[in-house]
């Protein structure tokens, strides 16, 4: 009876196991293999349109100050500003234009912040050519703006977007004369995906980062300020730390940077509906199953490494990268990093949130690196 007793506990302990490797695996999908979507909202319906403004049944998403894209059916775009009027039938915001489809009455849309669509040309009318830097896996497309300034802007997006996260920054570059690089990394449409599919928060891709700043110099850049979104704010960082072209990167610019892995990693278990104990598997799983170097994570991401101007832009409410990190960061290296706070902006959102201000920020802080 003993031994058929511990045989029943040894099966339990091992079917227990596999359900907590199970959870885990579940929980930190999302963080390790990425998908190329577009944040959205849930629905949110027209109530009526007038000229130049449009109302919405009323809704945290609906009452966002900023400028926003509202999305409906296979391929309606529009984009709406500041909020005109708000009250218990509804908001009424300023319609700024509508691009695609027709938006009628009890239409059902939803707010996104992709307001540019397509490349900087479509979207802006900006010339570009389209170039590849010659990444370790193979060619990484890219956008080139020109400009006629010798410090090169590189631009690196974020995960589960493309590079149309770029478009908004492209005006105030392109003022100032900057030319501008928008990459693509491993794992990015029409770029060499990660040889085990994963993506590691940087530890890999900073390489194909460190292959556009190749490519700027090559192309006659005399140095380069390296600008990230989200993870790609952490590659920034990253390259920054490690390249061998380090030298010639004169500023760093990161938006909504992931500093903090292992509470990016929770926060994205949850929002994926994990909780408790479940999240802090899928946190588990996501550092396990993608080997980053927790240590040298940190020590990157606590700024012992900054040598250059570092703009941190961030958000108290952000949901996937706790702000704390952010203050940490500034709080370490104030000789080099400034901070900016953008109150109420979601994660990757602070430019739809206050346009102006977000590109204020940036003529007055590049201005000095010309």
């Amino acid at each position: 009876m003993r031994w058929g007793t511990a045989a029943v506990v040894a099966a339990a302990a091992v079917g227990a196991g596999a359900a907590v490797l199970v959870v885990g695996r579940r929980a930190s999908e999302r963080m390790v293999r990425p998908v190329t979507t577009v944040q959205e909202s849930g629905p949110v319906l027209v109530r009526s349109l007038g000229t130049g403004r449009i109302t919405f049944t009323g809704s945290p998403e609906s009452r966002q100050p900023g400028r926003w894209a509202v999305e409906w059916g296979d391929d309606g775009h529009a984009v709406v500003e500041e909020v005109l009027h708000s009250d218990g039938a509804g908001v009424t915001r300023r319609l700024v234009r509508a691009d695609r489809g027709t938006l009628v009455p009890g239409t059902e849309v939803r707010f996104t912040p992709r307001v540019h669509l397509g490349d900087p040309m479509r979207a802006l009318g900006l010339a570009y050519t389209e170039t590849t830097a010659d990444g370790e896996l193979g060619p990484l497309p890219a956008w080139h703006l020109d400009g006629k300034r010798g410090t090169w802007v590189i631009l690196v997006h974020g995960p589960e977007v493309d590079r149309q996260q770029t478009l908004p920054v492209l005006p105030v570059l392109d003022r100032l004369g900057l030319p501008a690089l928008a990459v693509t990394c491993r794992g990015d449409v029409g770029a060499p995906a990660s040889p085990d599919g994963y993506s590691h928060f940087g530890e890999t891709e900073w390489r194909d980062v460190e292959a556009a700043v190749r490519l700027a110099l090559d192309s006659g850049a005399g140095r380069v300020i390296l600008f990230g979104w989200s993870v790609g704010a952490t590659m920034v960082l990253q390259t920054a730390a490690r390249s061998a072209w380090a030298h010639a990167i004169s500023g760093l610019i990161l938006d909504s940077p992931v500093l903090d892995l292992s509470a990016t990693a929770r926060r994205d278990a949850e929002r994926l509906g994990f909780r408790g104990a479940a999240a802090g598997l899928g946190a588990l799983a996501a550092e396990g199953r993608t080997g980053v170097d927790l240590a040298d994570f940190s020590r990157i991401a606590d700024g012992a490494d900054l040598r250059v101007p570092t703009l941190v832009l961030h958000s108290p409410a952000d949901r996937v990268s706790p702000f704390r990190s952010a203050e940490r960061l500034a709080a370490a290296r104030p000789d080099v990093v400034g901070l900016q706070p953008f109150p109420g902006a979601d994660h990757g959102t602070l430019w739809n949130s206050d346009p102006d201000r977000y590109t204020e920020l940036l003529r007055r802080w590049l201005t000095p690196l010309l």
